[in-house]
């Protein structure tokens, strides 16, 4: 019986990852490393390996990687804060499921950015639980965000949907035994998604899959 579907955040509630590629674009540009747009792509959204991939391969030390992670988190704060909407279609999707399943958030933002990107989307009122990137130690490809969000919870992973809009959100989902929907959109829309539970088009369709699981689960 389906008990809970967990929501990765960026990119599938709110439409922000354009803002994350930019503000790491700048950051790195502050060292004289060019990242494209399908560099970052691969390297962040789809391998999971970010910001320190790049300044390894480019011989960047301790220090400056530091200090360009730290330039480049603030930077990110900043664009969130200028205002982050929630995507088409999440607001009524979530009213939708509300009270017929339980609700969480399993997302890589810290804590300081997922705050200010929800200071004014009303969303987390609709949500039972939220697991940022400080509530764990190994980020997503890494199952780790999936399994401690099912321990603090008391779920298992039959009773869960995710739901994705990355390969690297999709991969700790599958490892964790979580089937998972991806909507893929914007920067993801042309990656490879094999092994979803479901290709979507939009958050509307989660209602969908949750009438036919639980149809299901009532005729077992």
């Amino acid at each position: 019986m389906l008990k809970a579907i967990l929501w990765d955040n960026d990119g599938v509630l709110v439409d922000t990852e354009h803002l994350y590629f930019r503000a790491c674009r700048e950051a790195l540009a502050r060292v004289d490393i060019e990242l494209s747009e399908a560099r970052f792509v691969d390297l962040f959204l789809r391998r999971g390996e970010g910001l320190r991939a790049l300044t390894d391969e480019c011989g960047i030390d301790e220090q400056l990687f530091v200090e360009t992670q730290r330039w480049r988190n603030a930077r990110h704060a900043e664009l969130l804060s200028e205002g982050v909407v929630p995507v088409e279609g999440v607001t009524a999707a979530l009213d939708a499921l509300r009270g017929r399943v339980r609700m969480g958030i399993v997302t890589s933002s810290r804590r300081a950015h997922f705050d200010v990107v929800h200071a004014e989307t009303g969303l987390l009122a609709r949500f039972d639980f939220v697991l940022v990137r400080e509530d764990y130690d190994q980020p997503k490809p890494h199952p780790e965000p999936y399994l401690e969000a099912m321990r603090c919870n008391g779920l298992r992973a039959e009773e869960c949907l995710a739901v994705e809009d990355s390969p690297r959100g999709l991969q700790a989902a599958r490892a964790a035994g979580v089937r998972c929907a991806v909507i893929p959109r914007g920067l993801t829309r042309s990656l490879d998604f094999s092994g979803a539970f479901r290709h979507l088009q939009h958050a509307g369709e989660v209602v969908d899959i949750v009438d036919e699981l639980l149809s299901e689960g009532r005729m077992e």
